[in-house]
């Protein structure tokens, strides 16, 4: 396919060119894969300044949409890449063809560079999903810490990276610029912008910005980093937001009220402990859609209500294709045994959806939050139920409402009244304006810059 580039994506791919780190916030469906790789073939096989690239990735967008990419588009010709994935034979299998790229899930980096005794030669990385390397305390933002170094281009790309806040940014920069901008340490970056916010005598569970350190904090991180967003260089389709709201019996709402308030329920004789705040959340949030697992991960039900508005939302769809998004594992199980539905989780399951072969899909925000390209088989999204991170609910919504979309989206959210759904509600609302304040910070204005 022939690529025509978009103002916005010759910009994007010129900023990669110029800049040796860089972070690239393009909001979903702007094109970052088409937009690093043409950058990537113009410093391989045009000015020949880079040799090897390592592109890291989740899992599936490792798989299947880096190497679609490539093979996508004609300017992309002559560019060639394995991909790092599978067992370890198949990933050492990987590593030892010649290739200009090499694509790996982001689970195997820690095993690349400590475990796999291969030499660690990249002299480019491309971070797919910087907000993945958001906790400094996971294995492999440690690992990539210790060989960065030795590496003489990075770019992170992400349409979501703050999506719990800005302490986020400090470890994803880290990665990017050595602590250049942030500092390089946590406590630093914790000290000079934050103050304790939620806490329990010495035990601080949560910290909110200082007077003017968001200003500060995008500043500093200005001149590397640019921002796009979907609405302000795309036309896309309409996206109708739909809460649907379902009600508990008395019966029901006694169970589930009675166990928050004492985080103590007896359901079908079974006692389930909630021990913490966590736990708790979760349990609710479980109950909230209709069943909780027991100690022994049994299933007990509660309740049919969202299953019961699925079934009316699925009839109301008139055919028209819908995809359902779960958390839990007997969410999953419920809606299987109640509707004919098909789980999205191979490359197949993505092309038939694409090819409109599935009337009624199921997808775990986990897996499919980042990179795949849903938009053609459908524009109809159900929430049955709610996640808190910001990050996959957004991701998740945007394998629909993206570009290539014909259809008005819409996306439906199942709401148990009085229940914890409406505080996940809030939260994803209030999250998301932190995210909007940093996006709009280092917005790239093309009008200035190009």
């Amino acid at each position: 396919m022939r690529y025509e580039a978009h103002d916005y994506q010759k910009y994007a791919t010129a900023f990669i060119l110029t800049h040796p780190v860089a972070a690239v916030f393009l909001e979903m469906g702007l094109g970052k894969s088409v937009i690093t790789l043409t950058a990537l073939f113009d410093l391989i096989l045009d000015q020949f300044l880079i040799r090897k690239v390592l592109v890291i990735a989740p899992l599936r967008v490792a798989r299947d949409t880096w190497p679609s990419e490539i093979k996508k588009w004609d300017h992309l010709a002559g560019l060639t890449y394995s991909v790092v994935v599978g067992s370890e034979t198949e990933r050492r299998a990987a590593l030892a063809r010649t290739a200009d790229v090499y694509i790996i899930n982001r689970e195997n980096v820690d095993w690349l560079i400590t475990k796999s005794k291969i030499p660690f030669d990249f002299d480019m990385i491309v971070i797919d999903e910087l907000s993945s390397f958001k906790s400094y305390q996971a294995k492999r933002f440690k690992s990539l810490l210790k060989a960065r170094p030795v590496v003489k281009r990075i770019v992170g790309l992400t349409g979501t990276p703050s999506s719990n806040g800005l302490m986020d940014l400090w470890a994803e920069f880290r990665v990017l610029d050595l602590g250049q901008r942030l500092g390089r340490y946590i406590t630093h970056y914790r000290n000079a912008f934050f103050r304790p916010d939620k806490r329990n005598g010495e035990v601080i569970y949560s910290y909110k910005p200082l007077p003017g350190a968001e200003d500060e904090i995008y500043k500093r991180i200005s001149d590397i980093t640019i921002s796009m967003k979907s609405c302000d260089y795309l036309t896309l389709p309409e996206c109708v937001i739909n809460e649907v709201p379902v009600l508990m019996d008395e019966k029901e709402m006694a169970v589930y009220d009675g166990f928050r308030e004492d985080m103590v329920a007896k359901i079908k004789d079974q006692e389930i402990d909630a021990s913490n705040a966590a736990v708790l959340s979760g349990k609710l949030l479980q109950m909230a859609n209709g069943a909780v697992y027991d100690e022994e991960k049994n299933s007990l039900p509660i309740h049919n209500k969202k299953l019961d508005a699925l079934e009316d939302l699925l009839e109301g769809a008139n055919g028209k294709p819908v995809l359902i998004a779960y958390w839990y594992q007997h969410d999953a199980d419920r809606i299987k045994a109640r509707f004919d539905v098909r789980e999205i989780k191979t490359s197949k399951d993505i092309e038939d959806w694409n090819a409109g072969k599935i009337p009624a899909a199921i997808i775990h925000p986990a897996s499919a939050g980042h990179g795949l390209n849903l938009q053609t088989g459908g524009s109809t999204l159900i929430w049955f139920g709610l996640t808190w991170s910001l990050e996959l609910y957004q991701q998740t919504n945007a394998r629909l409402h993206r570009q290539g979309q014909k259809d008005t989206v819409v996306i439906h959210h199942i709401i148990a009244k009085g229940t914890i759904d409406e505080d996940v509600m809030k939260a994803l609302r209030r999250k998301e304006k932190t995210q909007d304040a940093l996006i709009n910070a280092v917005k790239a204005n093309l009008k200035k810059k190009h």
